[in-house]
């Protein structure tokens, strides 16, 4: 006959493992107690401000199933606390000024957590990067409205530069010449947009490249060139896009997929409704095969040959960036919002991001909500923190090695053309966390083969880099 078992007083908990075992864990029908319910993170306040120095961290708990508080900042450990009242202190010195996510939940004596409670807040101070890392702010410099950033297998890096120049730069960023000059026009948002190598490009030297074109009319055209040495030779015209009118929304970011496909971010140029019209390429993420043909895979493909059935996801406003990771194949869209909303999009065949019936986060049936949302205004809130600007740019997913510290790997980097702050996006976790500010007007982003973290601005390159 089974024994049976009772919890009758708070102190029990203490015992809890020991007594569980006595009885069988709930193998005899005995119920398992349940994990232990949320806490309250009482110190600091969410959305508090300009935090200096060592900040206290404080949590209650009123289940009596709680034995000890696990703490964490944007994702990563600060300890654990078996004393009540539970908390624990954070050096705000050791990380960059900005906004920050303090994390905290119960255990009992089990070890089985409650959920996570977490408080948004702000580390005062002007330290532009964490503690132990470098920036170089000059990494390149003397750029001419930059657009675009991209690295070849052997460490070279390309430049592209608004008005038709590729530049191509030393690992170290020294200067080497101009691979390759394009007649573009340049009139406001337009000009070269884009730059990528194939993914072998070691073997074949192919580069592409996303640009305006006057030639049969004003239109962006994705064009294959083919390097030797540090020249690009004669172009191979693979797509042109429709014909423009407005000159903004362009998009213009080209990368190869993990699965070999040549991935393109087109602009909806200015007109709205072609954002959700599936005949348009405007207003997409477009893809294609390395030779510029349409795959038949793609998922609004109905007839062969057709541009739309490049269309591989939709309802885009200004996707200027996005990137792969190339550990996971997992992909974000940055897509340029109108007057109230920045959003970091996970990408996904045939999804629907909802512009311009939806911006920012949604619960629209069919659409595709953002993974971040930011907003314009400089006043912190409950939905997007301290973050805020005008075009969120960037981005680029550092591998889960590498000589940045654990706690910075397996994160996605974003910057916003009119702040330079660089966030971070722990995708373990989902914090959003600030890791450094940049210099100039941000427009792009790289992680370079050494392992640094490259932020291409109008000007610059900034250049961070961990021992």
């Amino acid at each position: 006959m089974h024994r049976q078992c009772r919890f009758r007083h708070p102190l029990h908990a203490l015992v809890l493992l020991g007594l569980v075992a006595a009885c069988g864990g709930g193998d005899d029908g005995v119920p398992t107690p349940p994990a232990p319910g949320p806490l309250t993170i009482t110190q600091p306040a969410a959305l508090a401000s300009n935090l200096t120095g060592d900040v206290t961290v404080q949590a209650t708990s009123s289940d009596p199933m709680t034995v000890s508080v696990e703490f964490e900042i944007d994702g990563a450990a600060l300890g654990t606390d078996t004393m009540a009242p539970f908390g624990t202190t954070v050096d705000s010195n050791v990380f960059a000024s900005g906004q920050h996510v303090l994390r905290a939940r119960a255990l009992d004596a089990m070890g089985r957590p409650s959920a996570w409670s977490s408080v948004t807040v702000q580390f005062g101070g002007s330290r532009t990067m964490p503690g132990g890392f470098s920036r170089n702010t000059a990494f390149v410099s003397g750029l001419s409205s930059a657009t675009a950033i991209a690295q070849l297998p052997d460490g070279r890096l390309l430049v592209a530069q608004q008005g038709g120049t590729l530049l191509v730069r030393q690992s170290n960023g020294a200067a080497i010449g101009t691979m390759l000059t394009l007649s573009v026009d340049s009139q406001g948002e337009r000009g070269l947009l884009g730059v990528t190598p194939h993914p072998n490009f070691a073997g074949n030297g192919f580069i592409y490249v996303y640009y305006t074109t006057t030639q049969g009319g004003v239109h962006n055209r994705i064009s294959r060139f083919s390097v030797n040495g540090n020249t690009a030779g004669s172009e191979v015209v693979l797509v042109n896009l429709p014909a423009l009118s407005a000159t903004n929304h362009n998009g213009g970011a080209i990368h190869f997929g993990p699965d070999g496909m040549l991935y393109a971010a087109v602009g909806e140029n200015a007109n709205p409704a072609l954002a959700q019209n599936l005949n348009s390429p405007l207003g997409k993420m477009l893809r294609f095969n390395d030779d510029g043909t349409i795959p038949g895979d793609n998922p609004f493909c109905a007839a062969a040959g057709n541009l739309a059935c490049a269309v591989w996801a939709y309802g885009l406003r200004n996707p200027f960036t996005f990137a792969f990771d190339p550990a996971s194949g997992r992909m974000h869209i940055n897509d340029v919002g109108q007057s109230t909303w920045e959003e970091i999009n996970v990408g996904a065949a045939g999804a629907n991001y909802g512009w311009p019936q939806t911006e920012g986060h949604t619960a629209a049936a069919g659409i595709t909500s953002p993974l971040f949302a930011y907003d314009h205004n400089s006043a912190p809130d409950s939905t997007s923190g301290f973050f805020n600007g005008c075009a969120v740019v960037g981005g680029a997913f550092y591998p889960g090695s590498g000589p940045f510290p654990q706690a910075y790997r397996g994160s996605y980097y974003f910057s916003d053309l009119c702040n330079p702050v660089v966030g971070r996006v722990d995708l373990s976790s989902g914090q959003v966390s600030a890791f450094g500010t940049a210099t100039g007007s941000p427009v792009g982003m790289l992680v370079a083969n050494d392992g640094a973290l490259l932020v291409l601005t109008r000007s610059n390159v900034v250049r961070f880099s961990a021992p």
